[in-house]
């Protein structure tokens, strides 16, 4: 996916996400990995307040946000969890996109054995931990290098749900969780 791709409203990007196909060459070659994108959640900027710019909040760890559309934002959570965000919109406006879940479709040994159980990549951390996304990728490029989102299928009219965000306290109830209907990979 080109950087206009990103370079857009964050809820426009995160439906197109779904579908698309997140290939991580974490490991060298011969343990790549690859899924399909499931579910995804948008942050839209400094004025939600459940993105960790709010109120234009810029930190060290925030740094990524505000950084040019198509870049990883990886964050650590709970003090034992990865996630992965793209960022999206014009840089200086800090908004991304959280991939929340991938159906896998390659690397699923070097999956089970980075996980060790399954699900294997239903879940933002556990999507991190099958595809081996930890702080070293925060600010790459998602268009090229060892982790990056291509092309995939888009989905087809009526088979994108929304619902509210989950796992957060701030405008949970916001519609901004997107996710393929009947998706087996969604997360619970």
């Amino acid at each position: 996916m080109q950087a206009r791709f990103y370079a857009r409203p964050t809820e426009a990007v995160a439906r197109g996400l779904l579908g698309q196909i997140l290939v991580s060459g974490v490991g060298g070659r011969r343990q790549q990995t690859a899924g399909r994108i499931v579910e995804v959640e948008a942050y839209v900027g400094p004025h939600d307040p459940a993105c960790h710019a709010y109120g234009h909040r810029r930190t060290a760890r925030t740094e990524p946000l505000y950084g040019p559309p198509g870049t990883a934002y990886v964050y650590f959570t709970y003090g034992m969890h990865w996630c992965l965000n793209a960022v999206t919109e014009p840089r200086e406006y800090p908004a991304a996109v959280l991939i929340r879940a991938l159906e896998p479709i390659a690397g699923f040994e070097t999956m089970r054995v980075r996980r060790r159980k399954d699900p294997l990549c239903s879940g933002p951390a556990r999507l991190c931990e099958a595809l081996g996304v930890t702080g070293a990728l925060n600010g790459v490029s998602l268009q090229r290098g060892v982790l990056r989102i291509v092309e995939g299928s888009s989905p087809r009219r009526g088979e994108i749900m929304t619902g509210p965000r989950i796992g957060i306290r701030q405008a949970a109830d916001w519609p901004l969780r997107f996710y393929l209907k009947d998706s087996p990979w969604v997360s619970r």
